[in-house]
């Protein structure tokens, strides 16, 4: 049973959304919240499995809720829900630690097949249309000098991780991957497994985040800068 803490401060929406989880018989909501303040509190009391983020609340907004829900160190993985035009809050709630992002406009079955992903601990977007997003509006989004953290996990990785992790900043599949860079598939899912343990990423998204950070890739470019 995956346990689901509904987070909007439209009382119809979370409505639709416990009513949409009801109707299946393999999820439960834990509780509800319509503030980030009390989304931080009810994600340490209740530890559910996800946390359904809105991003635009009174007070305390997603983002801010869900970089100190991740920052709790709790079970919970973050589900953020936005707009295109709000894109630039999904990127920073990725950056604070969330494990995907879907469209309030998603089709019920995306949102359910997204929360389930989330609670198996993946990334809910797939890379190809992670880069894209992320090329659409990352020359718009706060940038800001990189965590010197970061370039410590980097200093850890192999020649081969590096490029693996380039290849994953660069939105590539798995088998895309294998095919460029003349690997077996369960080779590149090694790797691939390697280097967000070493990088210390939850997910390939936060990998193609730690990327665009690092300046390993570029939005819409097929090259690598030499560093």
């Amino acid at each position: 049973m995956i346990t689901v803490l509904v987070v909007d401060d439209q009382p119809l929406q979370r409505l639709g959304f416990r009513m949409l989880l009801e109707s299946v018989p393999d999820m439960d909501i834990a509780g509800e919240a319509s503030t980030g303040s009390e989304a931080v509190r009810q994600a340490a009391d209740l530890r559910p499995d996800v946390v359904l983020m809105d991003v635009r609340m009174p007070g305390m907004d997603g983002i801010e809720a869900t970089r100190r829900i991740v920052d709790n160190g709790g079970r919970s993985r973050v589900l953020v829900l936005t707009t295109f035009d709000l894109d630039e809050y999904a990127h920073a709630a990725l950056r604070g630690g969330a494990s995907g992002f879907l469209l309030k406009d998603a089709r019920p079955e995306e949102l359910l097949a997204g929360i389930r992903a989330v609670a198996g601990g993946n990334a809910i977007i797939a890379p190809a249309l992670t880069r894209r997003l992320l090329d659409a509006y990352v020359q718009h989004l706060p940038g800001g000098p990189p965590d010197p953290r970061h370039h410590a996990r980097l200093s850890s990785l192999t020649d081969r991780e590096r490029e693996i992790l380039v290849a994953v900043g660069r939105g590539w599949t798995n088998a895309e991957i294998a095919e460029r860079l003349t690997l077996s598939e369960s080779t590149v899912k090694t790797h691939v497994g390697r280097v967000l343990a070493k990088i210390g990423a939850r997910d390939r998204i936060q990998a193609v985040i730690l990327a665009y950070d690092l300046e390993l890739t570029y939005p819409s470019t097929a090259t690598t800068p030499d560093r």
